[in-house]
């Protein structure tokens, strides 16, 4: 089966919005380019989308729509966004059909927001999708009765969502494993 690697909105807006840290960064970025140089070894297309909205950061003009300082910019596709997921208004999905991909590997930056809302909308249009979630970087955030979930929690979350009913819950090794098979 055909596949291609997106690499969800990996841009140097995030390090200024306010809720930007870096305490997972470096692990995070270590696996999202190995996941990279993994599909470059399979011969997958990697897909990078670029999110843009009124947020100063995410304007195109700000020069932070690019790729995040020690991602591998490198990509086959680019395409921008202004919602959610990387499927909405932004041409991919007829990009991936007329090449026979049948299967989206998942991404990048936030796990519950834009990773997360792209494996939904993927899963519903009929593509396979596995959700690899240590290749995917979050941060914390507050409930509105006071809890602050960690990016851990926030992962796991997502995870129990996601599994068996709109994705393949996948480490780096499992997809290069299945890949080199």
């Amino acid at each position: 089966m055909s596949a291609a690697l997106l690499v969800i909105d990996v841009q140097e807006s995030f390090r200024h919005a306010p809720y930007w840290r870096d305490d997972d960064l470096a692990a995070y970025l270590a696996a999202q380019n190995r996941l990279i140089a993994v599909a470059r070894a399979a011969g997958l297309p990697v897909v990078r989308v670029f999110h843009l909205d009124d947020d100063p950061a995410f304007r195109k003009e700000s020069g932070r729509v690019a790729a995040l300082d020690g991602s591998d910019p490198q990509a086959d596709h680019t395409v921008e966004k202004r919602v959610h997921s990387a499927l909405v208004d932004t041409g991919l999905a007829g990009w991936l059909r007329e090449r026979g991909i049948e299967r989206l590997i998942v991404s990048g930056i936030r796990t519950e927001q834009c990773c997360e809302t792209t494996t939904r909308h993927g899963s519903d249009l009929g593509f396979e999708v596995d959700y690899v979630t240590e290749a995917t970087l979050t941060f914390p955030m507050r409930h509105a009765g006071g809890r602050v979930y960690s990016p851990a929690e926030i992962k796991e979350r997502t995870e129990l969502v996601l599994a068996g009913r709109f994705a393949r819950i996948r480490t780096v090794d499992q997809v290069a494993a299945e890949l080199a098979g």
